[in-house]
């Protein structure tokens, strides 16, 4: 991973709760129907493990996505994620509906997006996330982007980076040596 700039690694010491999006984070954004009119979903394992590394380090990790899926819900149940909040288009009237019942503030918030509807919320947290293949405007607003796509490991790139900034990365992957 390459060398962070003071600002980024200092929004990331104070990160709390990680936000994901989906189509196009935690999946390469690609919508896959069958004939039988089931959708499928793929997700990376990696980002699976960089999920429960930020979660054996303290950090909670939640999903706020605009499309309902209950492939999405059965990921997040797999991977103990909360809060996960479907169906909502406007995800910056979401995260703040959220923010009235945790006792977490702004800036101690990442998130994670990669396209338009996502733009409001990069704006707004302590740390705003795209991915390699993120929209050029979302990248432009984003404090950091990572080196790997959505779907593709990005998730895990960007826990990585949070846990490092805070210290925890070296002790949470001595476990697996």
């Amino acid at each position: 991973m390459s060398q962070l700039d003071n600002a980024i690694t200092e929004a990331a010491k104070q990160i709390k709760l990680l936000l994901l999006d989906v189509d196009g984070v935690l999946t390469d954004g690609r919508l896959y129907y069958g004939n039988n009119g089931e959708e499928l979903k793929a997700f990376d394992i990696q980002d699976g493990l960089g999920i429960k590394l930020l979660q054996r380090g303290g950090i909670q990790v939640g999903i706020i996505t605009g499309r309902v899926s209950a492939l999405l819900q059965r990921r997040a149940d797999e991977l103990a994620m909360q809060p996960v909040v479907q169906g909502r288009e406007d995800k910056l009237t979401a995260l703040n509906e959220l923010l009235q019942s945790m006792q977490i503030e702004m800036h101690e918030i990442a998130f994670i997006g990669d396209d338009l509807p996502d733009l409001p919320v990069i704006k707004r947290v302590g740390l705003g996330i795209t991915v390699a293949n993120g929209n050029a405007a979302v990248a432009a607003s984003a404090k950091w982007q990572t080196t790997r796509a959505g779907g593709n490991g990005a998730v895990r790139e960007a826990a990585e980076m949070i846990l490092a900034a805070q210290g925890k990365l070296d002790e949470l992957l001595a476990a697996y040596q």
